[in-house]
């Protein structure tokens, strides 16, 4: 059985892709850095594990990747945001996202890919955001981070494909996560308004994807950003 690591896998999407990888005959870590609770329904549900690991931390990464053994596939989705002028956004608040979702990915994928190297065979995907590509206003930390991230799917996709390793990078639009819970209802029907297909995304639109880009289908797709976001940014 193939196995399978996801961060922040007890948040909206992350649960989602580790139900749908564990559908797809993965054996999933659900990874999590405080949520536990959540980490541990989920697991029983799909015959997972719940596996801790803060990516901003050195050491909490060492000691998943201990537990964890040699990975087939690895999904770098944990990342947090924060909503607020550019200018005042604290230095601390700023490296804390930028630790968590840029620098955070590529420790993690540090200490995972040299098995996979050793194996000539492996898949990493991470989860990107259309603000990486585009940029967001009152998010410009958060859009840095994720632009980076994509900076390092081209980068790390080049590296790796000799080895037989594919790297791609899914880029999600407007998703009705708890992260988007916070907009009124008058909010949501203007975004919703910007949307060519006129619909939310739903985290099961990014699994899939996911799910896509891990199976042989894609076997000939490296490098890529696959963007995930009914037409928004056309």
């Amino acid at each position: 059985m193939k196995k399978a690591l996801v961060t922040g896998g007890s948040g909206g999407i992350g649960a989602a892709v580790c139900e749908t990888l564990a559908n797809e005959g993965y054996y999933v870590y659900i990874g999590y850095s405080s949520s536990r609770e959540k980490a541990e329904i989920l697991a029983e549900k799909i015959g997972g594990e719940p596996l801790k690991i803060d990516v901003s931390d050195t050491e909490s990464i060492n000691s998943a990747v201990k537990i964890a053994g040699e990975i087939d596939l690895l999904v770098n989705n944990a990342g947090i945001s924060e909503i607020d002028l550019f200018t005042s956004i604290s230095p601390e608040k700023s490296r804390r996202i930028m630790n968590v979702n840029l620098v955070g990915a590529m420790e993690l994928t540090r200490k995972i890919l040299p098995a996979m190297i050793n194996r000539k065979s492996g898949c990493i995907i991470n989860i990107s955001s259309m603000w990486g590509e585009v940029g967001a206003s009152c998010e410009v930390d958060y859009s840095a981070s994720k632009a980076g991230l994509i900076g390092f799917t081209k980068a790390l996709a080049k590296e790796a494909a000799p080895s037989g390793i594919r790297v791609n990078c899914v880029s999600p639009g407007f998703i009705m996560t708890e992260m988007n819970s916070r907009f009124s209802a008058e909010d949501l029907e203007l975004i919703r308004e910007d949307i060519p297909l006129g619909i939310f995304g739903e985290p099961r639109h990014i699994a899939d994807t996911v799910a896509f880009l891990a199976s042989e289908k894609a076997e000939y797709i490296t490098g890529q950003i696959i963007g995930v976001n009914g037409g928004m940014i056309i």
